[in-house]
C-alpha cells in the first residue's frame, strides 16, 4: 500500500508540475480542451490510459 501511495504522490507532481511552470500556457489549454467535443476528448483519453499500460508494462517486464 505504500507503494501504491507513493506512485499516487508522483503523479500528482506530474500532474502538478505544467499548472506550476506554466500558467499562462496552461489556461489557454484548457481552453482549447473546453472547445474539443467528448468523442475527441475520450479518444485521446483512451489513448493516454493505452500508453499508459505500455509504460506500465514495460517497466514491470524490466524490472
Amino acid at each position: 500500500m505504500t507503494y501504491f501511495i507513493c506512485v499516487i504522490g508522483m503523479v500528482m507532481i506530474v500532474e502538478g508540475l505544467p499548472y506550476f511552470a506554466f500558467p499562462d500556457q496552461m489556461k489557454k489549454m484548457v481552453v482549447i480542451i473546453a472547445g474539443q467535443d467528448s468523442f475527441q476528448l475520450r479518444r485521446f483519453g483512451f489513448f493516454l490510459m493505452l500508453a499508459g499500460l505500455g509504460v506500465v508494462y514495460l517497466s514491470m517486464k524490466a524490472g
